[in-house]
Protein backbone atom coordinates (compact mmCIF):
# COMPACT_ATOMS: atom_id res chain seq x y z
CA UNK A 1 0.00 0.00 0.00
CA UNK A 2 2.58 1.98 0.58
CA UNK A 3 6.09 3.63 -1.27
CA UNK A 4 8.61 5.89 -1.42
CA UNK A 5 6.58 8.11 -3.05
CA UNK A 6 3.73 7.56 -0.79
CA UNK A 7 5.07 7.92 2.84
CA UNK A 8 3.44 7.36 6.29
CA UNK A 9 3.81 6.67 9.48
CA UNK A 10 3.92 3.00 11.31
CA UNK A 11 0.23 2.48 11.29
CA UNK A 12 -1.10 5.03 8.24
CA UNK A 13 0.34 5.34 4.33
CA UNK A 14 -0.02 8.56 2.36
CA UNK A 15 1.03 10.96 5.08
CA UNK A 16 4.48 12.40 3.32
CA UNK A 17 7.31 11.96 0.69
CA UNK A 18 7.22 13.31 -3.23
CA UNK A 19 3.82 11.62 -3.93
CA UNK A 20 2.00 14.66 -1.47
CA UNK A 21 4.02 17.04 -1.88
CA UNK A 22 0.96 19.12 -3.71
CA UNK A 23 -1.72 17.01 -1.28
CA UNK A 24 -4.04 20.46 -0.03
CA UNK A 25 -4.18 19.69 3.67
CA UNK A 26 -7.20 20.43 5.41
CA UNK A 27 -5.96 22.26 8.13
CA UNK A 28 -2.52 23.61 6.31
CA UNK A 29 -0.09 20.53 7.09
CA UNK A 30 -0.12 16.76 7.04
CA UNK A 31 -1.68 15.61 10.60
CA UNK A 32 0.73 14.39 13.59
CA UNK A 33 -0.97 10.90 14.70
CA UNK A 34 2.06 10.79 18.01
CA UNK A 35 -0.54 11.00 20.52
CA UNK A 36 -3.44 9.06 19.50
CA UNK A 37 -0.87 6.22 18.28
CA UNK A 38 0.63 6.08 21.84
CA UNK A 39 -2.61 6.27 23.34
CA UNK A 40 -2.93 3.25 20.82
CA UNK A 41 -0.12 1.26 21.79
CA UNK A 42 -1.08 1.84 25.60
CA UNK A 43 -4.50 0.92 25.19
CA UNK A 44 -4.47 -2.19 22.33
CA UNK A 45 -5.75 -5.41 22.94
CA UNK A 46 -3.92 -6.67 19.90
CA UNK A 47 -0.48 -6.41 17.99
CA UNK A 48 -0.78 -7.81 14.91
CA UNK A 49 2.32 -8.78 12.96
CA UNK A 50 3.50 -6.56 10.22
CA UNK A 51 1.93 -8.20 6.92
CA UNK A 52 -0.65 -9.86 8.63
CA UNK A 53 -4.41 -9.70 7.31
CA UNK A 54 -5.20 -7.86 10.44
CA UNK A 55 -2.11 -5.48 10.44
CA UNK A 56 -2.69 -4.44 6.64
CA UNK A 57 -6.69 -4.23 7.28
CA UNK A 58 -5.72 -1.93 10.23
CA UNK A 59 -3.46 0.12 8.08
CA UNK A 60 -6.33 0.55 5.34
CA UNK A 61 -8.70 1.65 8.15
CA UNK A 62 -6.85 4.09 9.08
CA UNK A 63 -5.53 5.73 6.19
CA UNK A 64 -8.89 5.75 4.76
CA UNK A 65 -10.42 7.69 7.65
CA UNK A 66 -7.15 9.77 7.66
CA UNK A 67 -7.46 10.95 3.89
CA UNK A 68 -11.19 11.51 4.41
CA UNK A 69 -10.66 13.85 7.28
CA UNK A 70 -7.73 15.72 6.95
CA UNK A 71 -7.45 15.44 2.29
CA UNK A 72 -9.77 18.47 1.07
CA UNK A 73 -9.51 16.73 -2.85
CA UNK A 74 -10.72 13.90 -4.33
CA UNK A 75 -7.49 13.33 -6.42
CA UNK A 76 -5.09 13.63 -3.63
CA UNK A 77 -6.88 10.14 -2.32
CA UNK A 78 -4.90 7.25 -2.81
CA UNK A 79 -6.91 4.69 -0.80
CA UNK A 80 -10.51 5.76 -2.08
CA UNK A 81 -11.80 4.19 -5.98
CA UNK A 82 -13.73 7.25 -6.29
CA UNK A 83 -15.54 6.26 -9.18
CA UNK A 84 -17.25 3.49 -6.78
CA UNK A 85 -17.23 4.24 -3.56
CA UNK A 86 -19.87 4.52 -1.19
CA UNK A 87 -20.16 4.94 2.53
CA UNK A 88 -23.19 3.16 4.42
CA UNK A 89 -23.72 3.55 8.28
CA UNK A 90 -26.00 1.06 9.85
CA UNK A 91 -27.82 -0.33 6.40
CA UNK A 92 -28.63 3.13 5.26
CA UNK A 93 -28.34 4.35 1.43
CA UNK A 94 -25.14 4.60 0.41
CA UNK A 95 -23.51 7.61 -0.12
CA UNK A 96 -20.70 9.17 -1.85
CA UNK A 97 -17.51 10.99 -0.99
CA UNK A 98 -19.23 14.38 -2.22
CA UNK A 99 -22.17 13.64 -0.44
CA UNK A 100 -19.56 13.02 3.11
CA UNK A 101 -18.06 16.54 1.99
CA UNK A 102 -22.04 18.23 1.77
CA UNK A 103 -22.72 16.93 5.04
CA UNK A 104 -19.99 18.68 6.42
CA UNK A 105 -17.20 15.42 6.55
CA UNK A 106 -16.46 12.01 7.80
CA UNK A 107 -17.65 12.76 11.32
CA UNK A 108 -21.25 13.56 10.85
CA UNK A 109 -21.42 10.78 8.20
CA UNK A 110 -19.88 8.02 11.03
CA UNK A 111 -22.98 10.14 13.46
CA UNK A 112 -25.52 10.00 11.14
CA UNK A 113 -29.26 9.77 13.31
CA UNK A 114 -32.97 9.68 12.41
CA UNK A 115 -33.74 10.90 15.92
CA UNK A 116 -35.89 13.68 15.98
CA UNK A 117 -33.70 16.92 16.91
CA UNK A 118 -34.35 17.92 20.73
CA UNK A 119 -33.20 14.16 21.34
CA UNK A 120 -29.75 14.30 19.58
CA UNK A 121 -27.01 14.65 21.73
CA UNK A 122 -24.83 15.09 19.12
CA UNK A 123 -26.49 16.79 15.91
CA UNK A 124 -24.72 16.17 12.63
CA UNK A 125 -27.15 18.63 10.55
CA UNK A 126 -25.43 21.28 12.63
CA UNK A 127 -22.00 20.44 12.34
CA UNK A 128 -19.20 21.53 9.42
CA UNK A 129 -15.93 19.79 9.48
CA UNK A 130 -14.08 22.17 11.11
CA UNK A 131 -16.23 22.44 14.11
CA UNK A 132 -16.63 18.62 14.47
CA UNK A 133 -12.44 18.03 14.71
CA UNK A 134 -12.39 20.77 17.03
CA UNK A 135 -15.41 19.50 19.47
CA UNK A 136 -13.51 15.98 19.46
CA UNK A 137 -10.58 17.02 19.36
CA UNK A 138 -10.80 19.06 22.61
CA UNK A 139 -13.11 16.04 23.92
CA UNK A 140 -10.07 13.81 23.47
CA UNK A 141 -6.80 15.87 23.33
CA UNK A 142 -5.17 12.27 22.60
CA UNK A 143 -7.41 11.60 19.89
CA UNK A 144 -9.71 8.34 19.74
CA UNK A 145 -7.81 5.29 19.25
CA UNK A 146 -8.75 2.39 16.77
CA UNK A 147 -7.81 -1.16 16.55
CA UNK A 148 -9.01 -4.09 14.46
CA UNK A 149 -10.29 -6.96 16.93
CA UNK A 150 -10.46 -9.52 13.93
CA UNK A 151 -10.81 -10.10 10.14
CA UNK A 152 -13.37 -12.71 9.10
CA UNK A 153 -12.51 -12.66 5.28
CA UNK A 154 -9.96 -11.21 3.18
CA UNK A 155 -10.10 -9.38 -0.11
CA UNK A 156 -12.10 -8.29 -1.96
CA UNK A 157 -14.88 -8.12 0.57
CA UNK A 158 -13.23 -7.30 4.13
CA UNK A 159 -15.31 -8.36 7.25
CA UNK A 160 -13.58 -7.11 10.60
CA UNK A 161 -14.98 -6.08 13.82
CA UNK A 162 -12.94 -3.00 15.38
CA UNK A 163 -12.51 -1.05 18.76
CA UNK A 164 -12.57 2.81 18.95
CA UNK A 165 -12.00 4.64 22.44
CA UNK A 166 -10.59 7.61 23.90
CA UNK A 167 -10.56 9.39 27.07
CA UNK A 168 -12.89 12.16 28.05
CA UNK A 169 -10.26 14.90 29.20
CA UNK A 170 -12.08 18.01 27.67
CA UNK A 171 -16.11 19.09 27.73
CA UNK A 172 -18.56 17.83 25.14
CA UNK A 173 -21.77 20.06 24.43
CA UNK A 174 -21.72 21.30 28.41
CA UNK A 175 -20.42 18.08 29.49
CA UNK A 176 -17.18 18.25 32.33
CA UNK A 177 -14.35 15.99 31.82
CA UNK A 178 -14.46 12.94 33.42
CA UNK A 179 -11.45 11.63 32.73
CA UNK A 180 -13.01 8.50 31.99
CA UNK A 181 -12.90 6.06 28.92
CA UNK A 182 -15.66 6.42 26.68
CA UNK A 183 -15.52 3.32 23.99
CA UNK A 184 -17.63 1.03 21.52
CA UNK A 185 -17.24 -1.76 19.14
CA UNK A 186 -18.39 -2.29 15.70
CA UNK A 187 -18.88 -4.59 12.50
CA UNK A 188 -17.14 -3.17 9.35
CA UNK A 189 -17.31 -5.01 5.92
CA UNK A 190 -14.70 -3.28 3.14
CA UNK A 191 -14.96 -3.85 -0.40
CA UNK A 192 -11.73 -3.18 -2.52
CA UNK A 193 -10.79 -3.45 -6.06
CA UNK A 194 -7.63 -5.03 -7.41
CA UNK A 195 -5.51 -2.14 -6.01
CA UNK A 196 -6.68 -2.29 -2.79
CA UNK A 197 -8.30 1.20 -2.69
CA UNK A 198 -11.89 1.06 -1.08
CA UNK A 199 -15.15 1.25 -3.57
CA UNK A 200 -17.77 0.51 -0.71
CA UNK A 201 -17.48 0.69 3.09
CA UNK A 202 -21.10 -0.49 5.47
CA UNK A 203 -20.21 0.14 9.04
CA UNK A 204 -22.38 -1.31 11.85
CA UNK A 205 -22.49 -0.41 15.79
CA UNK A 206 -24.42 1.13 18.05
CA UNK A 207 -24.36 5.25 18.26
CA UNK A 208 -26.34 6.19 21.31
CA UNK A 209 -23.65 4.01 23.51
CA UNK A 210 -20.42 5.77 22.15
CA UNK A 211 -22.93 9.22 22.89
CA UNK A 212 -24.22 8.13 26.22
CA UNK A 213 -20.63 7.91 27.21
CA UNK A 214 -20.20 11.99 26.95
CA UNK A 215 -23.21 12.03 29.71
CA UNK A 216 -21.44 11.05 32.30
CA UNK A 217 -19.79 14.56 32.65
CA UNK A 218 -21.72 16.74 34.87
CA UNK A 219 -23.46 19.82 33.51
CA UNK A 220 -21.35 22.62 33.45
CA UNK A 221 -23.96 25.21 33.27
CA UNK A 222 -22.28 26.77 30.09
CA UNK A 223 -24.84 28.11 27.38
CA UNK A 224 -22.20 28.66 24.92
CA UNK A 225 -20.39 25.18 25.27
CA UNK A 226 -24.07 23.35 24.58
CA UNK A 227 -23.94 25.13 20.75
CA UNK A 228 -20.71 24.83 19.86
CA UNK A 229 -21.34 21.86 17.69
CA UNK A 230 -18.82 19.50 16.53
CA UNK A 231 -17.76 14.78 15.60
CA UNK A 232 -15.38 12.16 16.07
CA UNK A 233 -11.63 11.91 16.77
CA UNK A 234 -9.00 10.59 14.77
CA UNK A 235 -7.97 7.24 14.74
Amino acid sequence: MASSDFEGNKYRSFIYGEGEKDTQWRFGAPPNYDLVDELFEEGRTKEWPVGSLEEKVQRLVKTMEMELLHKIRSEDHKIINHENFRFSLNGRDGITHQDIRQMGGSYNAFLQTSLPEDLRIYDPARETAESSHKAFTRTFPRGFAFEILQVYSGPPTIVFKFRHWGYMEGPFKGHAPTGERVEFQGMAIFHVDEEMRVKKVEFFYERGDFLAGFLRGAPMGDASATTSRCPVATN
